[in-house]
């Protein structure tokens, strides 16, 4: 992992909400639940609430006062190389008012990465290269998430590429349908 502290200050908060989103439900997560707005079991018992789910994406938020986070999630829709025993697939977005944190993206890739090897997002003619660390993966210049968050609006997938510590090159397909709708939603809720 990159040895920028302010890379490495991402990486815990990012890490913790990880811990979060984990625990939200899985099939919660993978499956169109736009004709309910209750949050699932899992998600409540978590402290994330549902905001609802707008296309392939849900918006969330969790906490309160100082600890009021709110994020967007999704799985891809296509995992390749198919198969390939992983844990879930997400990408996600959060937003943490208090600490004036806005778009601070994270991928978690189902697996550990190879250590030193740079995942790599790529969204309409943009790339963007990632520092990984265990199973978490996030955008190596901090300054490129608005961009990021910009295109994706825009753009209707998302592809990423990683390496797995036994050496499995995988690429996650994400569709970006309903993406603006879940961020202006967790952003209105998280102002």
């Amino acid at each position: 992992m990159n040895s920028d502290p302010m890379n490495s200050l991402r990486f815990l908060a990012i890490s913790g909400l990880l811990l979060c989103v984990s625990s939200v439900s899985t099939q919660a997560a993978s499956k169109k639940i736009a004709e309910t707005k209750a949050p699932s079991k899992n998600a409540a018992a978590a402290g994330a609430q549902s905001l609802g789910t707008f296309g392939e994406w849900g918006a969330y938020i969790g906490g309160s006062g100082a600890s009021k986070v709110c994020f967007v999630l999704s799985q891809p829709k296509d995992r390749l190389p198919k198969g390939l025993n992983r844990d879930p697939v997400y990408l996600f977005i959060s937003f943490r008012p208090s600490q004036g944190i806005k778009n601070e993206i994270a991928f978690n890739m189902g697996y550990d990465l190879k250590p030193a090897t740079e995942p790599v997002a790529a969204i309409g003619s943009s790339n963007f290269n990632m520092v990984a660390k265990d199973k978490n993966a996030f955008l190596k210049n901090a300054a490129e998430e608005n961009h990021f968050v910009d295109i994706a609006r825009r753009t209707s997938n998302l592809t990423v590429k990683g390496k797995s510590l036994r050496g499995n090159e995988t690429t996650d397909r994400y569709a970006l349908t309903g993406f603006g709708q879940a961020l202006d939603r967790a952003v209105k809720e998280c102002q």
